[in-house]
């Protein structure tokens, strides 16, 4: 009877030290299956009129300060620029405040390097509400944008909103020797 109970526990000392490392060991990939990224886009109106900027976020959570990277880079103006307009929906409702608001000449994070402002473009930066609740940022820089290969971001520090979601910010810039601004793209920001 003795030796029945030691088998039996010295069995189970085995299978426990087989077992439960491999439990410890996999519990952390079962806890990643709700961030699984999709690798998929989802742009309203994608017809030709459109078209997809390049943006890049530290933070995707709701409530989370976040710094959110605008990029325009030299595909994205044809010609120099004198004025910026950014169109933020009436959804993502976040305090804007112009010292949290800055425009840089930018490096463009890949693989080995990361998203980094280069320069700061000294700029007038104003913040304009209609009366529909739409709010607009008005980039006036103090000598014109180029259209050379160097890339630019429209900076913005602020606090997530509560509501996770796709925010579908627009912008416009008014080329040189033209009196009207034309669109230049659009970028989809998700909160998770």
């Amino acid at each position: 009877m003795l030796n029945i109970t030691r088998k039996l526990t010295l069995n189970f000392k085995i299978l426990s030290f087989f077992i439960l490392p491999t439990i410890l060991v996999s519990t952390p990939f079962f806890n990643k299956l709700q961030d699984a990224k999709a690798g998929l886009e989802f742009q309203w109106d994608q017809d030709s009129s459109f078209r997809r900027l390049k943006w890049y976020q530290k933070e995707n959570k709701r409530k989370f300060r976040n710094t959110i990277y605008f990029f325009l880079r030299q595909s994205d103006r044809r010609t120099d620029l004198l004025k910026i307009n950014l169109a933020i929906p009436k959804t993502f409702k976040s305090t804007l405040k112009n010292e949290k608001i800055s425009f840089c000449k930018v490096r463009i994070g890949g693989f080995e390097n990361r998203t980094k402002c280069l320069e700061d473009i000294p700029a007038d930066i104003e913040i304009n509400t209609d009366e529909t609740g739409l709010r607009t940022l008005d980039i006036y820089p103090y000598s014109p944008i180029p259209s050379i290969k160097e890339s630019y971001a429209i900076v913005l520090k602020v606090f997530n909103p509560k509501k996770s979601g796709l925010y579908q910010f627009h912008s416009y810039g008014q080329p040189l020797g033209e009196s009207f601004s034309s669109y230049l793209g659009s970028w989809t920001i998700v909160i998770d």
